[in-house]
């Protein structure tokens, strides 16, 4: 099935003189799901990130720690699989050759990185890899009110005005959609796991706005709307309104803007090509936003507690996919649950040491009696997203196992425990969560957390927990917490727990909003602290004050046993 798609793709090399083609994840509006995924289709890779290149003879599948063993599963048979961190595409390529790329799909940074100047890169506008797209679905756009959002979209216009005058520029062009999401209170139904619209827009330093969008999707939504200087124009003209775009001097976002786009209007106007200042100020989450996170939370926990006590009392094998459905069940009983902010990972045995593995019917095992079982997974809820992991044990477990589990328990309580006045910066607190780990030669290749967004993208930057961030940490700022560990073909340990930045007098520190307690049955409490197991008390405790009256006598009873 992928020769044959590979061998269509060669045989259009000639008509377009190229010697190769690249295939990126993500598609035109670089969404973190997309659709369509090209990248899927070309190679059967169903990760979330990774690179494609297909040549005359060889194949490359480029693609991060994360996904190395999922890579080799999946696509091994045809490409060769590189760790993109440890080998960029112009360090394993030969120099000179002609690549064909879609430029709609890729920014000038992006282009650099991959290939610096060391190949002849041909833009090719014709899509050779999706003949078909898929349906687009027609579903309307909507705002969330301000007791949801908990700023109005004229406030956040106003503070992006203030960095469009700051910078001397005419036009800022928002083109990632969960910014333009962001600054209007927008929400639609055009990525399977978010609740971003498809849409781009231009702010001009009068405050105009243009807004692309299929028209379709907004019907009347802007004519109650407080926006006065609102024009909708169909996103198909955007090309020709870059074409005549008059002015002195527009900001791109260099993160989300394709090298099509940037083409249309570099030679007639001036580019000021940064990080859209979006990013950050949708980052630092509000009172509100704070407040309906932990409402979310609630839900999402209560949900995660009730398949926890379910599956750990079954007395029959059920598979990975039966657990995935159950919990989705749980999630469900909540009206306000909307649907999952990303894959399911319900991994037993060998499977979870493939770090994003899914299960479907080829993969899908029986989990079995003295398994150990990782469960990531996250909610969409109306007014907030979730993202937790669980690891579990089915059976007794051998002190290895329960030391390793310590381990990482111990890094993910360092970090929930940090004092953010002196380790203000994501790449201080990855040191920290990793190091019982390294102390035993061990250590796990992924980032210790990443930034989460509000009823928008379950993996949100600028923010992380990871070895090369250095942006600074501050209050409001929402991201997970989750070390583990992988051991290939036998198991995987993760634990995770989304947390928010607080201020309180002169202090800064970590809050949970994540309230599932963790598997004391894979914890050896010898390798903890007095401080450590105190922790554990206290988080147990505030999980039973917040959850008990929405549990059963028998869930509580076995809540109560975590303690």
């Amino acid at each position: 099935m992928i020769s044959n798609k590979i061998k269509k793709l060669r045989s259009k090399f000639i008509k377009f003189d190229i010697e190769g083609y690249v295939v990126p994840k993500n598609d035109e509006y670089f969404n973190e799901y997309s659709s369509p995924d090209r990248l899927r289709f070309i190679s059967n890779f169903d990760g979330s990130a990774g690179l494609a290149i297909i040549l005359r003879k060889k194949n490359y599948l480029f693609v991060d720690g994360r996904y190395t063993i999922q890579a080799k599963s999946q696509s091994g048979k045809s490409f060769n699989i590189v760790e993109i961190h440890k080998k960029l595409p112009w360090k394993v390529l030969k120099n000179k050759i002609k690549l064909g790329y879609n430029p709609y799909c890729f920014t000038s940074l992006s282009l650099r990185r991959y290939f610096k100047n060391y190949f002849i890169l041909v833009p090719i506008y014709n899509d050779l890899i999706i003949k078909n797209e898929p349906k687009k679905t027609n579903k309307k756009f909507y705002f969330i009110n301000d007791n949801i959002s908990g700023e109005s979209s004229i406030s956040k216009i106003s503070k992006v005005l203030k960095f469009l005058h700051k910078d001397k520029s005419d036009y800022l062009f928002i083109t990632a959609p969960e910014n333009v999401a962001w600054l209007l209170n927008l929400r639609g139904k055009d990525n399977l796991y978010s609740p971003i619209p498809n849409c781009r827009l231009i702010l001009k330093k009068n405050g105009k706005i243009y807004f692309f969008a299929n028209k379709s999707k907004i019907g009347n939504l802007f004519s109650n709307n407080n926006l006065k200087k609102i024009n909708i124009i169909d996103e198909r003209n955007l090309n020709i309104f870059l074409k005549e775009l008059c002015s002195k001097k527009i900001i791109i976002d260099r993160l989300s803007c394709s090298l099509a786009y940037e083409n249309l209007i570099k030679n007639k106007i001036k580019i000021s090509s940064k990080n859209d200042p979006i990013y950050n100020l949708k980052s630092i989450k509000n009172d509100i936003e704070i407040k309906n996170f932990t409402k979310s939370h609630i839900l999402d926990g209560v949900a995660v507690i009730k398949f926890l006590y379910w599956v750990k009392h079954l007395k029959k094998n059920i598979s990975e996919l039966k657990a995935e459905k159950k919990l989705n069940f749980f999630r469900r009983k909540s009206k306000n649950y909307l649907f999952p902010s990303f894959n399911t990972i319900a991994a037993s045995g060998p499977n979870g040491a493939i770090i994003h593995y899914r299960a479907n019917k080829n993969s899908n095992r029986q989990i079995k009696k003295n398994d150990i079982f990782l469960c990531d997974s996250g909610g969409q809820y109306r007014y907030g997203t979730t993202d937790i992991t669980r690891t579990i044990s089915f059976g007794k477990q051998s002190n290895k196992i329960k030391n390793i589990f310590s381990y990482v328990l111990k890094g993910h309580i360092a970090v929930a425990n940090a004092n953010l006045n002196k380790l203000t910066r994501g790449h201080l607190l990855d040191t920290l969560a990793r190091k019982f780990l390294k102390k035993r030669g061990l250590d796990y290749p992924h980032s210790t957390g990443h930034g989460v967004g509000y009823f928008l993208n379950v993996h949100e930057g600028p923010i992380a927990i990871s070895k090369g961030y250095k942006i600074l940490l501050r209050p409001g700022h929402v991201i997970s917490n989750e070390p583990g560990f992988y051991k290939k073909g036998k198991f995987g340990i993760r634990l995770e727990n989304m947390v928010y930045i607080k201020k309180l007098q002169n202090k800064i520190y970590f809050k949970n909003l994540t309230l599932v307690p963790f598997d004391k049955d894979l914890i050896n409490f010898k390798l903890l602290t007095k401080k450590e197991k105190e922790y554990l008390i206290n988080y147990n405790s505030e999980i039973y004050s917040n959850l008990e009256k929405y549990l059963t006598y028998k869930e509580k009873y076995w809540l109560l046993s975590q303690f």
